[in-house]
């Protein structure tokens, strides 16, 4: 019931906002608007004020506003009000503003999710410098090492942790160049990142890429409770640990397994303190079937809670950088570098906007943002049937200074058609396999 109602209210808002778009600057434009409807359908409920119908359908996947004269095969009275009777810069505007205002929700957003404060990793805004690479990995197989300075993947430029691994993520089972700086000189190294499901909740169901390699950090003791193993064997709260048992440690939750997996006898605990390396012996206790030696360990993190001002112009800079990435990965998608299993439908936003609704609703927003996002540039892409396709036929004709014919509009929407619907049958398909009874039927994946 959560999966449902957290993706009708996240669905509901994008389509009724994007619709809102077209409607006010129909009606700032002195256009007559027919329908104002959100859903496909049968109807669940409507009524009319004015010339307007405004009606709740039952398909809660998109929705539409209905213009008089919308369309050259509309019945048309040659009135001013209608939407072909008004200037290439007046349907422009029409036409832009339903995108415009799904970019402006996710600005507006996420400056409310940003003053709420946010606490992240602080190694995703630091270079891409590689600490380990895991045995086996398609990075070791490559040939990348410690110390190497990741620059480039694929056609991806990477500057920071995150860069590097959104564009990881992208590209599973996708043959690419990783580009390092090692020694000062640049490396170019094939690689192919290796695929695995990752995902919200209990039964991942998001196919990614990963290669393997972590981040030049270290977790820090935060504490070290009194009359525990660790207190008495002479850990300290700041120390950083750097190893345990030989094996090189970089998140805390490392720490915690290599801990709980040891059996009997000492763990031998190398941590830095002060710019000194030592390695101290800690004998674990027992707690139920866990051995524990009483540390409390974190990771290096950036806490912020900007102002109203602050969080609007970091917004603007992190939906900049979300678009980029976005239109990139449109690019690598279409040029064959990237995977089309990250594209998802109906079924995999349900199940997305479920698990994150259970986080609470500063995730849910925040999941909000990248939908809104995604929908209004995705709307602006020049192909027909898409708003942008409209605007994209519109310059065209303002470029030869005539008007298409209407079989040739009606040849370029079905070319627009098909790509949609080639579009469609990929996010289905990526849909089902997400659900698991029905993968297991697909015996040629």
């Amino acid at each position: 019931m959560t999966t449902l109602l957290a993706f009708a209210f996240v669905l509901g808002v994008l389509v009724f906002v994007h619709e809102l778009g077209h409607f006010m600057a129909a009606r700032w434009n002195g256009v007559r608007v027919l329908t104002f409807s959100i859903g496909f359908g049968p109807r669940i409920f409507g009524f009319r004020r004015g010339d307007t119908e405004y009606v709740l359908s039952i398909i809660p996947l998109g929705g539409f506003v209905k213009m008089a004269g919308e369309s050259p095969d509309d019945p048309r009275a040659g009135q001013p009000d209608e939407f072909l009777s008004k200037t290439k810069w007046q349907r422009f505007q029409i036409l832009i503003m339903g995108p415009a205002m799904n970019l402006l929700l996710a600005v507006v957003v996420m400056a409310v999710v940003l003053m709420q404060g946010a606490t992240t990793p602080s190694y995703l805004r630091k270079p891409a410098l590689v600490g380990v690479v895991s045995a086996g990995s398609p990075a070791e197989v490559a040939g990348v090492r410690p110390g190497d300075l990741v620059t480039r993947l694929g056609s991806a430029e990477v500057s920071t942790w995150e860069q590097l691994e959104l564009a990881v993520a992208a590209r599973p089972d996708a043959e690419v160049d990783v580009v390092v700086i090692r020694d000062r000189q640049e490396v170019r190294l094939p690689i192919r990142p290796a695929t695995t499901k990752v995902g919200p909740g209990e039964s991942p169901q998001f196919e990614v890429g990963t290669i393997g390699v972590l981040p030049d950090v270290y977790p820090v003791i935060r504490d070290a409770l009194s009359g525990q193993p660790a207190a008495a064997a002479g850990l300290q709260a700041n120390d950083t640990i750097i190893s345990i048992n030989g094996r090189r440690m970089v998140f805390s939750a490392q720490v915690s397994e290599a801990i709980a997996s040891t059996t009997d006898g000492p763990v031998r605990v190398e941590v830095e303190r002060a710019g000194t390396r030592q390695t101290i012996e800690v004998t674990p206790v027992r707690e139920g079937d866990r051995p524990r030696i009483g540390i409390s360990i974190g990771d290096a993190v950036e806490t912020f809670t900007p102002t109203p001002l602050q969080a609007v112009g970091l917004s603007v800079q992190r939906n900049v950088e979300m678009s980029v990435t976005i239109l990139r990965t449109l690019r690598d998608l279409f040029t064959g570098e990237a995977s089309p299993k990250q594209l998802m439908g109906p079924v995999g936003i349900a199940q997305l906007s479920g698990e994150t609704a259970k986080a609470g609703w500063v995730a849910l927003l925040g999941l909000m943002v990248t939908l809104s996002l995604n929908l209004g540039l995705l709307n602006l892409l020049p192909i027909p049937v898409l708003d942008g396709g409209h605007i994209f036929i519109m310059a065209l004709e303002t470029i030869v200074r005539r008007d298409f014919s209407v079989a040739v509009k009606e040849k370029l929407h079905l070319a627009g058609f098909a790509v949609l619907m080639t579009l469609m049958v990929t996010v289905i398909y990526n849909d089902l396999t997400r659900i698991a009874w029905l993968e297991r039927l697909m015996f040629w994946r």
